[in-house]
């Protein structure tokens, strides 16, 4: 005989997997119109509440895990793609190529925006020297309070141009984000390889209302930084040929950029505020990556770019016009 409590246990992971296989369901079938997908979704729980009430006890539990058990083998089998129709602004791939020390990165975005919406696509490519790569700065983008941020790397060389890699969402089109969706292999992940201008400024000066950005300088030494930008390289050539899907809770923008300081043997702890993406900045203050010469407070204000970034417009001399006034760390 099964005992009370762990009959009650069950019947609670029976009602969490069943609401999950109507979240997966909903969010992945891609099932049109919605209420198609609805109708789909709503069949484990109508099912489930079948088989309690006409089998009861286990051979109701065997049903609910047989539901289960299909939906999850469906979900397993939902293969990522690259082969889309795709929003404009992750329409291309970047990709690089290797000479030696130099290396071209191909697909590097640099939008003209009128609009948020209102854009002229341009792609560029560039060849740099792995030798000028002298620094990464932390970029945070808040939209919705102080606990929820995009967060983004940009690479320094050393005539100044800086190289920003964002990792995010690939949309098709008429897509939108949701948090829920990001836990159902809905979107694949994209590496945005742009001009700071472009993936900067189109939060700072075209989004209604404005994101509000802050630009972090780290005090990572050029060979860290070297390392850092091959290895999201090597994942972004990888990711052309073997596309992977996004998860809101595992492989986010936060989570991926800790995943590839992991891999060069770097120190970022496991934390709370890894998840909690906007005081990422915070955690990486106390961990000693930014400058410490003031508290956390007034480097966070020094670092908002936004009236910067209005200023420069759409200036070749961008990234340098945000960073008027940043105090540099001590390495």
């Amino acid at each position: 005989m099964i005992g009370k409590s762990l009959k009650a246990l069950l019947w609670i992971a029976a009602v969490l997997v069943i609401g999950w296989s109507v979240l997966a369901l909903y969010y992945a079938s891609g099932l049109t119109p919605e209420w198609a997908r609805l109708a789909l979704a709503l069949i484990p729980p109508e099912a489930a509440l079948v088989a309690a009430w006409r089998l009861r006890g286990l051979a109701a539990l065997i049903v609910v895990t047989v539901i289960f058990a299909g939906v999850l083998g469906w979900w397993l089998s939902i293969a990522p793609s690259n082969d889309r129709d795709w929003q404009p602004d992750v329409a291309k791939l970047a990709y690089a190529t290797f000479d030696g020390d130099k290396v071209t990165v191909h697909n590097i975005r640099d939008f003209e925006y009128r609009t948020e919406t209102d854009i002229t696509p341009r792609y560029v490519d560039r060849t740099f020297d792995l030798n000028d790569i002298r620094t990464i700065d932390v970029v945070s983008s808040y939209w919705s309070g102080e606990l929820i941020a995009h967060l983004f790397l940009s690479f320094g060389f050393a005539d100044g141009e800086q190289i920003a890699v964002s990792i995010e969402t690939r949309k098709e089109k008429g897509e939108e984000y949701s948090t829920l969706a990001g836990f159902f292999r809905q979107y694949e992940i994209f590496y945005v390889v742009a001009t700071e201008r472009d993936l900067i400024g189109v939060r700072t000066n075209h989004r209604r209302p404005p994101e509000d950005v802050y630009v972090y300088r780290t005090d990572a030494t050029p060979a860290s930084a070297r390392r850092l930008f091959t290895d999201y390289l090597r994942v972004m050539n990888y990711l052309v040929k073997n596309p992977e899907f996004y998860n809101t809770l595992t492989t986010n923008c936060t989570t991926v950029i800790v995943m590839h300081v992991d891999a060069l043997g770097g120190a970022i702890p496991r934390s709370w505020k890894v998840l909690a993406s906007g005081l990422f900045p915070e955690y990486l203050y106390e961990l000693g990556y930014l400058d410490e010469s003031m508290p956390f407070r007034e480097l966070k204000q020094r670092s908002h770019v936004n009236a910067r970034a209005n200023v420069a417009g759409n200036g070749d001399d961008f990234s340098v016009r945000i960073r008027v006034g940043q105090p540099i760390p001590m390495r």
